[in-house]
């Protein structure tokens, strides 16, 4: 017996929901978007309540104005963005007055002022996306399509802040994550916002095209999911270490507002040299801490260079941060540092993707205020990724702090790394969502590049995980200790992303447009 397709779609509520969506008007409809934009965060580690998405995107596409009604369709988009960014970027407001509540003032520019600008990008997408007279299959489609190229551009624009993109909700789930190894993050949030705005396919129309939109919203992550089960499946066991190699992780948990304290840089000093060598096994070859651990430049003090040797173990390396400072002209870089068990710097890494208004100020000429972090000088940027080659380990890309981020942006492609050391000090954002995003940003760049990732932070969270993001070893958000775990080995072939870089991400937005050609044209 043939099942009559309309009839089944009479008795879905769709059609209802989209009226209800479609008939706000003026500041109801932005208020719903910003709430729609707010709901999505919940997607976002570390809740990674996936539903949370579909609900968002969906409610979006039914929202957007129908027409050529720019004003309202940038707009209704802009107060998606406002909720999204608010929502999930809330604890950037805790880093001044983490360190100090002198700098209270910078809260409502942090809170409200970065996500202003970060909507304008979420507008654009869905102005891109508000076709005249097309139906809801067609502006999901256009929607995630643009969707896709204004999340690419914010990750580029302005020095770039491609942080909590959509495609990290996909994070959740280990099969899911591996299509990062294919097309990137920001692939992947085209594949995520895709399938999430397609369910708004399922109301008007024919009932055809609402069978194609849901069959769309369910295939899209269903063969991402079975994709990543196939790579997980050929993966060697998560404790595939590389011989000779033993790491301590180091996690001091010094708050931020005793870490520059004069008064307490020895004791501070003390804490990391303790935690190092207490009850260290044998196996463990190098000692690794954060960003600005050492905060004595140690690449001109050789007394305290002398002091850190004692703690290395035979052959072995002390890898951490530590500012490091140049005279006539006066200069500095937040660096990372390799010292040998002689008390000699053997490697020096320079960030080289700085912080604006953490490291240093733009147009600073023009703007009336100084960065938020001590010291009045701007911090001076490195010349790019580099692999170092240090004895003992297998040549590594650091990446401190922020730089972990930006996807495609973490390798010397003619020098490709076996690992990369993410050194950070997420102190200032205090127990919040940041720490846990961080985390899980940096995750993504092991999947995308198939080699395993080390991450060392002040605070937490630090972690060890493998060429396909499985973790390894972790210490907990707040907590003070320390983790001694093997290097995973690289993954043994290039993943696509590394060896096509965006390319990826360029020919998936190419699959849509076709859809959304022959969509229009059926």
């Amino acid at each position: 017996m043939a099942i009559d397709g309309s009839r089944v779609w009479r008795r879905v509520p769709t059609d209802a929901a989209a009226a209800w969506f479609a008939d706000l008007k003026g500041w109801r409809r932005y208020a719903v978007a910003t709430g729609l934009g707010a709901v999505a965060t919940l997607a976002l580690p570390p809740l990674y309540l996936l539903p949370a998405l579909y609900v968002s995107f969906t409610g979006l596409v039914w929202a957007l104005p129908v027409g050529l009604r720019w004003r309202s369709a940038f707009f209704t988009g802009w107060w998606f963005g406002m909720g999204y960014f608010v929502s999930g970027l809330y604890w950037i407001g805790f880093a001044p007055i983490t360190y100090s509540l002198d700098l209270i003032w910078v809260l409502p520019f942090a809170t409200v002022g970065l996500p202003i600008l970060m909507a304008v990008f979420h507008g654009l997408a869905a102005l891109l996306a508000s076709v005249r007279d097309a139906d809801n299959l067609r502006r999901a489609l256009m929607l995630a399509l643009a969707w896709g190229a204004t999340e690419w551009l914010r990750g580029k624009a302005f020095t770039g802040f491609p942080w909590n993109l959509a495609g990290y909700s996909w994070l959740a789930s280990d099969a899911l994550a591996q299509s990062a190894s294919v097309v990137g993050m920001y692939g992947v949030t085209l594949l995520a916002v895709a399938a999430a705005a397609l369910l708004a396919g399922t109301a008007g129309g024919s009932a055809r095209r609402r069978w194609i939109s849901l069959a769309l919203a369910i295939v899209i992550p269903a063969v991402a999911w079975g994709g990543g089960m196939l790579r997980l499946a050929g993966a060697p066991p998560p404790d595939d270490f590389v011989p000779g190699v033993g790491l301590r992780l180091v996690q001091a948990n010094i708050p931020q507002r005793e870490k520059w304290d004069r008064r307490l840089i020895r004791r501070n000093f003390d804490l990391h040299m303790s935690l190092s060598i207490a009850d260290r096994p044998g196996w463990v070859t190098h000692i690794i801490w954060p960003e600005t651990a050492a905060t004595i430049d140690l690449t001109s003090g050789a007394a305290v260079r002398k002091t850190v040797s004692r703690i290395v173990p035979k052959g072995g390396h002390l890898l951490t941060g530590t500012p490091r400072r140049a005279q006539a002209p006066r200069r500095i870089w937040n660096a990372m540092v390799a010292v040998d068990d002689s008390g000699e710097v053997v490697a020096v890494f320079d960030k080289f993707h700085l912080v604006p208004f953490g490291e240093y100020v733009p147009l600073r000429s023009v703007l009336p205020f100084d960065k938020v972090t001590p010291g009045s000088l701007d911090f001076s940027a490195g010349p790019g990724p580099r692999t170092l080659d240090i004895e003992g380990l297998p040549p590594v890309s650091p990446l401190i702090c922020y730089e972990a981020i930006f996807p495609g942006e973490t390798v010397d492609p003619a020098n490709r790394p076996a690992w990369l050391l993410n050194l950070t000090n997420d102190a200032w954002y205090g127990d919040t969502a940041g720490p846990h995003q961080h985390l899980a940003i940096t995750r993504a760049r092991a999947i995308e590049e198939g080699v395993p990732l080390v991450r060392s932070a002040n605070t937490g969270i630090s972690a060890v995980f493998d060429s396909f993001g499985r973790e390894i070893v972790r210490i907990g958000l707040s907590e003070q200790g320390v983790a001694d775990t093997g290097l995973p080995r690289p993954a043994k072939n290039l993943t696509v992303y590394a060896e096509f870089g965006d390319y990826g991400h360029l020919f998936l937005m190419t699959i849509v447009f076709l859809f959304l050609f022959r969509a229009t044209n059926n």
